[in-house]
């Protein structure tokens, strides 16, 4: 499986600071290792880089409006599993839903431990029983795991899942999606009685503070599933010899990319060699870019827009914003 030290040897060679069969000194391939991570952080802010949204999933608690996000935050999972080598399998989900990126804790389990690829699981918390892979190896008999999302750099989309009930019993798989509203700070400004209690959220701002992100939610819900999509953050690598485990076509893209950051550092690619090398980078990037495009989306209005303007005080309660 290609490692970041693959990609550092092959960027190096692109830019002739190596010859055919040469390594680079543990120095340079530390150099060049870091700017790989740091252009994955780059990455992670070109929203059609990135192939897969987050499911974001975690139960409302009454009377709660704000929730944290990330390392230690308030929003993850909690799941029965265990770990041989670099393989997880989860057998069963207690509370929240498995996704790409999230650091795991628990009983003998390794420090900075993530999930970097689904196997058999599907992640979620319908379809996240099976296996995943993990970027450290390590071997943990079967125990309670906690799990916690990345923090979002942005949320894109939200809904709410209202429990379904039948003779006061609850309906499996019975439950109603409503859509959530996604608002900025100026519009989240608007709303004058950010208290106001009522059955669900109808609207979310996020702030993403670092390390922890922070989202709002409003009315006070009382009850509630949230589900939250956002662009999927790519994992910086802990080690040269970490498995790069990424869609057709990043390789190549990776590699190229890198060598047209290293070029300045060692200025011996001749003018041939740049704009070679910096063709092959664009193209690598335009190839994938291409391939994360989306259908033009329908176009949709919040129910706010089109209820009618009753002559009440009613607007009162939020400034006049979803009336």
């Amino acid at each position: 499986m290609t490692q970041p030290f693959d990609i550092v040897s092959r960027a190096l060679k692109d830019i002739g600071a190596l010859e055919a069969g040469e390594t680079p000194t543990p120095e340079a391939a530390q150099d060049a290792f870091d700017m790989l991570n740091d252009l994955l952080d780059q990455w992670s802010n070109e929203s059609m880089m990135v192939t897969y949204k987050t499911e974001i999933i975690f139960p409302i608690t009454s009377g709660q409006t704000q929730y944290t996000i990330g390392p230690n935050g308030q929003i993850g999972a909690i799941f029965a599993g265990s770990i041989v080598g670099t393989t997880l399998t989860v057998t069963s989900i207690s509370s929240g839903a498995i996704a790409l990126g999230q650091t795991l804790s628990g009983t003998g389990i390794s420090a900075g431990t993530t999930i970097v690829a689904f196997q058999s699981g599907a992640g979620g918390n319908i379809n996240e029983v099976g296996t995943y892979t993990l970027n450290i190896s390590q071997n943990v008999a079967s125990t309670t795991i906690n799990s916690y999302y990345q923090r979002p750099l942005s949320i894109n989309s939200a809904f709410v899942r209202i429990n379904t009930n039948s003779n006061g019993q609850p309906i499996v798989n019975g439950g109603l999606d409503y859509p959530v509203a996604i608002l900025n700070v100026e519009d989240y400004e608007m709303i004058g009685l950010k208290t106001l209690a009522g059955p669900w959220p109808k609207a979310l701002y996020y702030q993403p503070s670092e390390t922890l992100g922070n989202i709002f939610v409003w009315p006070n819900p009382s009850q509630g599933e949230m589900h939250i999509f956002a662009d999927t953050i790519f994992s910086r690598y802990n080690s040269i010899n970490d498995p790069i485990i990424l869609p057709q076509g990043f390789l190549m893209a990776l590699r190229w990319c890198l060598a047209e950051r290293l070029m300045p550092m060692y200025g011996k690619a001749s003018q041939t060699q740049i704009a070679m090398i910096q063709a092959f980078a664009a193209q690598g990037k335009s190839t994938i870019k291409r391939t994360n495009m989306k259908p033009i989306q329908s176009a949709r209005f919040q129910d706010a827009m089109l209820a009618s303007r009753q002559k009440d005080a009613g607007w009162i309660l939020s400034g006049g914003f979803f009336r």
